[in-house]
Parts: C-alpha cells; structure tokens; sequence
C-alpha cells in the first residue's frame, strides 16, 4: 500500500496544501515548529481516526477557523481510494470512502495501515504502562475491527461505573446496579485480554530475530504479558474489590490497568536495563510491528518517522534505514545530514517552512 497524495484545507497551520508522494522514500525536513509533524498526524488520522498526539478535532482545526478537510488518495494493491475526512469544531467528524460516507469511524481502520514512530516510542519501555498499553492498543485496533468495539464499549463502562462509584456517597442505594456494570465489564474485558494474549505472542514470534541482530547477538528479547487480572478470575476479583472500589471511587480491577515488560535474559528492561538497552528495545518493537503489520494483511503499512534519526546512534541508524526496505516511509526531520553520510536513497525531498512546503530535488509539490 502506497498514499499516493495528501490535500490539506484549514488543518493546524496549513492553510492549504496539496502534495504528492513517492511510492519510496519521502523526506520533510525545515526547523522545529514549521509543520513537519501535522503533515504525519494528518495521515495518521486518516488511517486511525485519531491524532497520534490524543489531540481533539477542535484543537486541529486552523487557528480562527470553523472546519478543516483532510483528502488523502491510497494505491492499495490494484485499488486506488479516496479518503475524504471533515473535521468540525462543535460536531463529530465525518468522513467518506471513495465519495461513499460511512456511518461509523471504525469502517475506516484496516483500509490504510501505518506504522507511525516518534521519539517519544523510544522512551515506551521505561516509561508508565499507560504508554505501553497506548501503543498495543493503537495497533490491535488497526487490525481487528472486533478489538476496537470491544475497547471502546469497555472503556464506556468502566467511565459509566466509575461515574456510579462517585456517586454512591451521595446515593447509596445505587449500589445494587454496581453488578449489571461489573458484569459488562468482565463480558467485554475478557475478550481484550484474550485478544492482547494473542497479540503479545505474535510480536515475541518476531521480535527475538530482530533484537537479535539489532543488538549485536548479544540480547534475546521477550515481551511477557503482564495482565492486572486472568480472564478466568475476572469476575471473583472485581466482585471481591468492590468495596474497594467504592471507598476509592475507582475501578481498579480490569485490562485498563494491564501492562507488560521486556525480558533480556531473566533481566526486566524496564527497570534494569541501560538507556542504550531500553532504546533498542524500543527500536526492535516497531520494526516487530511493521512485520507483524505486513504478516496479518499480506500487504506492507506506510512508514511515518517523525523526527526519529537525530535520536539514534550511527549503528541503530542504520540498522533502522537498512530495515525499510520498499515500504513507503515518509521522515521529518531538521536536516539532511543523516542521510547523505548514510548514503541513503532519497526519492523526494520537500522542505517545509512556516506551513509551506517547497519541493526539493524529485519533488511533488503542487
């Protein structure tokens, strides 16, 4: 799959943009703070429906405007598709398939498959398990429709009992409904940590090879699933830590609370590991997503790094431009440097100033 051209109206500071891709290697380079980034979040919402930045609609819509149009046009094997997303201020987002506009933003996910990596992923292993549980879920629900319903339904239900929880200070006699919420809860919470199960096992059929050899020889990795309860025990437990729950007017019991670690050996990177040790892990972990990506859907995601070389030494460097392969990779970054040392094949090159993109040398500006 290739994004053959991306059109902008009204999105963080473009005011218009219309520019097309190489089916290779893209690169966007100019300082920080020109615009870099919001081209990638551009594309990356047109894939996901979501910023990679948790951003909401409002906030990327231009600066004193009321809506903003993102078009993106898709080579996907012999199909080209159109992809038409409205952003509004003050109503949700609309968005149209080849003209067509879909009900749903979850009949999107599995039509464009990126893998987007920033310099924040490299911190993923040290830092909290909501970052680890972020990036399981960003991909889980570009792959399976059926994740995504149950996510989004489990995430209403714990908001709605947590809602209950605070309010049986007030009104106690609402405790009898706390059962008709845990048992939803157990219902679709099962079904996600059955689906993170199979998840985590086919990243560990990927990665071991590839930190292998990213490290040298010297390391074997293994991803350990660490869920904050078995699904057989589900239920026993959120019923034994109800009152619990209620004294601290939380939910905290259940997937949302799920996370899981990097063995090198018997040594837990996340905790033990060197800052050089925690970054190739890291590194090994999206490029185990890109295969896993091109395993499940026979067909090779868009590469988004934003920023990601200047963060790496020369070897990981390397390791990472070398590992691309002929997937479609669209890079930012602030110079050219890094490439031209590497002797790295660049297709088109477009410089990007103040929201305004100039085509370099191949470039595909319009």
């Amino acid at each position: 799959m290739v994004i053959k051209s991306l059109e902008l109206t009204d999105f963080r500071n473009y005011g218009f943009l219309n520019i097309a891709f190489d089916s290779k290697t893209n690169i966007l380079y100019g300082d920080n703070a020109q615009g870099k980034t919001n081209i990638l979040e551009a594309i990356f919402l047109c894939a996901t429906t979501k910023s990679h930045k948790g951003s909401k609609d409002k906030d990327i819509i231009k600066f004193g405007e009321e809506e903003s149009h993102i078009r993106t046009r898709i080579k996907k094997k012999e199909d080209e598709i159109r992809i038409d997303m409205h952003l509004r201020k003050n109503k949700s987002k609309g968005i149209a398939i080849d003209g067509t506009r879909i009900k749903k933003a979850s009949e999107l996910l599995g039509i464009m498959n990126v893998v987007f990596f920033s310099p924040e992923d490299l911190s993923i292993i040290k830092n909290g398990p909501a970052e680890r549980r972020r990036f399981m879920d960003m991909e889980l629900c570009q792959l399976d429709s059926f994740y995504l319903y149950n996510l989004n339904s489990y995430n209403k239900i714990v908001d709605q009992r947590n809602r209950l929880l605070k309010d049986l200070s007030f009104h106690p006699d609402l405790k009898e409904t706390l059962n008709i919420w845990d048992s939803q809860m157990v219902s679709y919470g099962s079904k996600i940590i059955e689906r993170r199960i199979a998840f985590i096992d086919q990243l560990n059929d990927i990665i071991s090879d590839i930190h292998f050899k990213l490290s040298g020889g010297k390391e074997n990795l293994k991803i350990v699933y660490e869920p904050n309860v078995r699904e057989e025990e589900f239920e026993k437990k959120l019923a034994e830590g109800q009152e619990r729950d209620i004294r601290l007017k939380m939910s905290c019991t259940g997937p949302h609370r799920d996370d899981f670690s990097f063995l090198a050996g018997n040594m837990d990177i996340r905790t033990f590991g060197s800052q050089g040790q925690q970054r190739t892990a890291a590194l090994s972990l999206k490029l185990s997503e890109i295969e896993l990506v091109k395993k499940m859907t026979k067909d090779t995601p868009v590469l988004l790094l934003d920023d990601v070389l200047s963060e790496l030494d020369s070897s990981r460097q390397n390791y990472l431009l070398n590992s691309i392969g002929n997937i479609q990779t669209i890079i930012t970054c602030t110079g050219l440097d890094e490439f031209v040392n590497n002797r790295f094949e660049i297709n088109k090159v477009y410089q990007v100033v103040e929201g305004t993109v100039c085509a370099g040398q191949n470039g595909g500006i319009k």
